[in-house]
């Protein structure tokens, strides 16, 4: 996907957002029209491209991806650990644009996901069940999603080890011992989540005890982040530190830092621990000055990828990322929630021209083109993934709601 590395020259010699240099009131009025003007058409894209979605994805079965050389669509069983992601995206759509079609559609995939509420094969619990059941619960209120919901915290809190004071991510293997990835610091909303609504506080201090020890082992003195950590679950010890999808066990895997990201400043919301916070920005200050981000903000797939600037770009990272960002501003002031805000601006702005955003009827029905699962499995590799659909409609959202 070559012709991504002309985006941000596109972007900026247009005169379009990224050219808007914020000088006065008047450029940041331009700015915002802009953004809104931008989210309204993306939306009302997404409406209608999901549908197409929808029709490539048999009922009892959830999209996965999509293959354009052969014009393949991919999907999963509900135990996959993306399943909530799909249905959290129609949930998005449908608050912002109130199609009553996208609903009905967002309810019947909820419809065979709820069983996997007694899930304990892995950490996945939140992805799975937070992004779909959370967010059905906060826009509809039906209290039978917050069962879930509270079901689905008890299930994930089984992999909780005391001795460790760490949530297991996947079960010990040949190759693992008792693995961590940074990616489990997102699951860790949906604890926090049920213990501030209602819940066993104990979901809530797990939570906190696995951040903790994840910013002891996970991080470098730069910030950036190991993928995987594998623990001696009886001792909390660690016995390595390496990767699963990055470029090396030493390299800062893009996806990884968005989650690490995220996670933080998520935990940052629930604690208002300043501890977190601090990790968040320093966290952010990697990935923005990091010298291998390009122009437009769209990461490589690993910010030490082999062969960069031809290495593949992930969309599912800038999207994750940007998300992060615009609820970082909001704990922040000034030219440092400028510098976030904009950032993602930027983030948004790129996955939003034809580098990134399918035309209608193309890409299987995703939204956004060029994500990378995982390039050393050679698994889903520049294709469409469900979770960049998802952070990208969530971080639209969070800029309509929080910066317009």
């Amino acid at each position: 996907m070559k012709k991504v590395m002309f985006v941000s020259c596109m972007l900026l010699i247009s005169g379009g957002l990224l050219a808007q240099s914020g000088g006065g009131k008047k450029d940041a009025a331009n700015k915002k029209q802009q953004m809104k003007q931008m989210i309204d058409e993306q939306f009302k894209f997404a409406v209608e491209q999901y549908k197409v979605l929808a029709k490539n994805t048999p009922a009892n079965v959830m999209p996965k991806t999509y293959y354009a050389k052969n014009n393949k669509s991919e999907t999963s069983d509900t135990k996959w650990w993306c399943s909530g992601f799909y249905p959290g995206s129609l949930l998005y759509i449908y608050e912002y644009t109130k199609d009553a079609a996208t609903l009905k559609e967002a309810e019947a995939r909820l419809g065979i996901l709820e069983k996997e509420k007694h899930y304990t094969g892995n950490h996945d619990l939140g992805f799975m069940m937070f992004c779909s059941f959370g967010n059905a619960y906060r826009i509809t209120k039906n209290p039978a999603y917050k069962t879930t919901i509270d079901t689905s915290a008890a299930s994930l809190s089984t992999r909780y080890r005391p001795a460790a004071k760490l949530i297991q991510s996947w079960n010990s293997s040949s190759r693992w011992k008792g693995p961590v990835i940074i990616d489990n610091m997102m699951n860790l909303e949906l604890l926090n989540w049920v213990s501030a609504n209602g819940g066993d506080k104990k979901y809530a201090a797990i939570s906190k005890s696995h951040a903790d020890k994840t910013i002891l082992n996970h991080f470098r003195p730069d910030y950036s982040s190991y993928h995987v950590v594998d623990y001696d679950m009886k001792t909390g010890e660690v016995v390595k530190k390496a990767t699963w999808q990055g470029a090396a066990d030493s390299s800062a895997w893009s996806r990884g830092q968005g989650w690490a990201l995220y996670g933080y400043t998520m935990m940052y919301r629930f604690t208002k621990d300043k501890r977190y916070l601090n990790q968040a920005k320093n966290i952010a200050k990697f990935i923005l000055n990091n010298p291998n981000m390009p122009a437009d903000m769209v990461p490589y797939w690993d910010f030490d990828a082999p062969g960069i600037p031809n290495a593949d770009r992930d969309a599912s990272a800038a999207s994750l990322m940007a998300s992060a960002l615009l609820e970082l501003g909001q704990y922040t002031k000034k030219a440092e929630r400028n510098t976030y805000v904009t950032a993602a601006e930027k983030m948004l702005t790129s996955l939003s021209t034809d580098a990134y955003r399918a035309k209608l009827g193309e890409n299987g029905g995703f939204l956004l083109m060029h994500s990378t699962g995982a390039l050393p499995l050679k698994s889903e590799v520049d294709v469409p993934l469900t979770y960049a659909d998802y952070y990208y409609l969530e971080a639209m959202l969070r800029y309509k709601n929080w910066y317009l």
